[in-house]
């Protein structure tokens, strides 16, 4: 099996600092500190760099991270596969979604897989797209949902488009009353997260001439339609975000039709585990029950 000093680097990167590295895998702090030590001896640099609130990964650290993470991910998928010949439904699974997936399909998805593969551990990274991708290539996260385009050298699945619109306060009309054009945003202000500001949030701004001096940044969705209905400014949401928000607003489409597509990522390594293919299989499950016209084949 994997060398132990693996499983306390990959600890220590996890939980930021020795101590609560030690505590999470019942050792003392000193034993987590002669590990990293005989490691950094064994590879020849040093993989941390110590301060005060904790430690933090050197650029060479960087470099070794998806390596050790592999090699462990690695041995866990041994583990899975030794538990399935012996008739056990055991492993892992760690989960990387931004918000509105949380929110809207993760709560189906795992209590069906739960009720199914009770034994299977199943936790949730919520991040952004380039978090969640990061980590999926690092071998920190199994199955992450994102949004295309990626260009890492990960395994890609699309799953759904989901199409973006306008929110707006009460009180504004498009001059069709049906979809917003350019005349109708004008020199209107537009509120989104500063994260949503890439991708096909901003090809869709970027259609309408909205600049980044014309652009208020909120720290959530729902954040988003409390400020529309305020009278703030417009919003842009897509339409998985808006499914749960309440907010006296009214929402309309764009004249020409934007939308992001949502994927699931995975790297080699995870996606061979017998977990992995479980939770991937209930979550095509899911989507085809709820995007029967709308799913990628």
């Amino acid at each position: 099996m994997a060398n132990f000093s693996y499983e306390v680097f990959a600890a220590v990167v996890e939980k930021g600092s020795f101590f609560h590295a030690a505590q999470s895998l019942n050792v003392t702090p000193s034993a987590v500190s002669h590990s990293i030590n005989q490691l950094e001896t064994d590879l020849g640099f040093a993989l941390f760099l110590r301060n005060r609130s904790g430690v933090e990964l050197t650029n060479d650290g960087k470099t070794v991270l998806p390596v050790i993470q592999s090699i462990l991910n690695t041995e866990e998928e041994l583990r899975q596969v030794a538990d399935n010949i012996k008739g056990l439904n055991s492993g892992r699974i760690r989960i990387g979604a931004f918000s509105s997936v949380c929110i809207n399909w993760l709560p189906t998805i795992l209590r069906r897989f739960k009720s199914e593969y009770p034994q299977i551990e199943v936790t949730i990274f919520q991040g952004d797209f380039n978090q969640i991708v990061a980590g999926v290539r690092e071998g920190t996260i199994d199955i992450g949902f994102s949004s295309l385009p990626i260009e890492d050298n990960l395994l890609v699945q699309p799953l759904i488009k989901d199409p973006i619109y306008c929110v707006a306060p009460t009180d504004f009309v498009p001059q069709d009353g049906k979809a917003v054009t350019k005349k109708d945003i004008g020199k209107r202000r537009f509120i989104l997260q500063q994260i949503d500001y890439d991708r096909d949030t901003k090809n869709a701004l970027d259609r309408y001439n909205v600049t980044p001096n014309s652009l208020t940044y909120s720290i959530d969705d729902q954040s988003i339609l409390s400020m529309v209905e305020s009278g703030l400014g417009l919003g842009i949401l897509p339409k998985l975000a808006l499914k749960k928000l309440t907010g006296d607003v009214h929402i309309y489409p764009f004249d020409r039709e934007f939308a992001r597509t949502i994927c699931l990522v995975m790297n080699k390594t995870q996606a061979q585990a017998p977990s992995t293919k479980r939770m991937t299989s209930e979550i095509n499950r899911f989507l085809k029950e709820s995007y029967p016209d709308r799913l990628f084949a």
